[in-house]
């Protein structure tokens, strides 16, 4: 059967980020991709110009939709902008476990705040809690823990908190290095960089893959090391001409095949 992989975030007009984002790596994974949409954006390879948020009970029924029907054998989480949102998905997968991937997204590639300051709390205190990992980057990694650190700690300290697994990506910072810590065991996991000016959608690419990698049952160290090969060959094989701003990862590798 082909694994089935739900996102749980928001839409990105520009098709760079977010669901659209999700989808193509869970395609390019091999999996078979459904969404719950919490918010629609207007977006852009340069701004966010506006966020028009779901009700909770329309996102409730999204999920009941996929999973009363099709089934759900990995899910992730990205943009959930407000405390409503994050408090709802939480209730419902508290009931319906499933290997879950919390991408805890803040602030988007162009600086726009995709998560309410409000909502922080919730999602600490409700959502991580049901992860088998997070992903946060660095400055997403340093608000969660509370203070800065280095990865190795930063990840302890989120661990901490809940989730089974943490993994600190490392497109931000100094050291280009995913750390993974699972509880017990630290994993440093280099990531190569590249010079380009495509890397909207890099996190939503990574988590995404995960989220594919662990419904197809790989373990959670090897699909972190995957993951962020396929994340960082998709920013090397990025659209950096597409659009006046920051341009989008490519997973898929159109250009090679146009």
């Amino acid at each position: 059967m082909i694994p089935r992989c739900l996102t749980i975030a928001g839409s990105d007009s520009g098709g760079g980020a977010g669901i659209q984002a999700d989808l193509k790596a869970f395609a390019a994974a091999g999996c078979f991709g459904m969404s719950a949409i919490v918010a629609l954006t207007a977006q852009n390879t340069t701004a966010v110009t506006a966020v028009h948020e779901a009700p909770p009970e329309f996102v409730l029924a999204e999920l009941e939709a996929v999973f009363s029907d099709i089934g759900v054998d990995a899910a992730k989480t990205g943009m959930l902008f407000s405390r409503p949102i994050i408090e709802a998905v939480a209730g419902f997968l508290s009931e319906h476990r499933v290997p879950l991937v919390v991408d805890p997204v803040m602030i988007a590639t162009s600086g726009a705040r995709l998560l309410q300051p409000e909502a922080v709390e919730a999602l600490v205190s409700e959502l991580l809690p049901l992860a088998t990992v997070t992903t946060p980057n660095l400055d997403e990694a340093i608000v969660l823990a509370g203070k800065p650190g280095s990865r190795r700690e930063l990840a302890e300290r989120i661990h901490a908190l809940g989730p089974a697994a943490v993994i600190v990506t490392g497109g931000h910072g100094a050291e280009p290095v995913d750390h993974l810590f699972d509880g017990r065991e630290h994993f440093e996991i280099p990531v190569q960089r590249h010079s380009k000016l495509s890397t909207h959608g890099a996190g939503c690419t990574h988590s995404a893959t995960l989220t594919a990698l662990l419904a197809k049952g790989v373990p959670l160290p090897e699909a972190a090391e995957e993951a962020a090969r396929i994340a960082s060959q998709a920013v090397a094989n990025g659209l950096e001409w597409l659009g006046a701003g920051e341009g989008p990862v490519d997973v898929l590798g159109l250009e090679e095949q146009g």
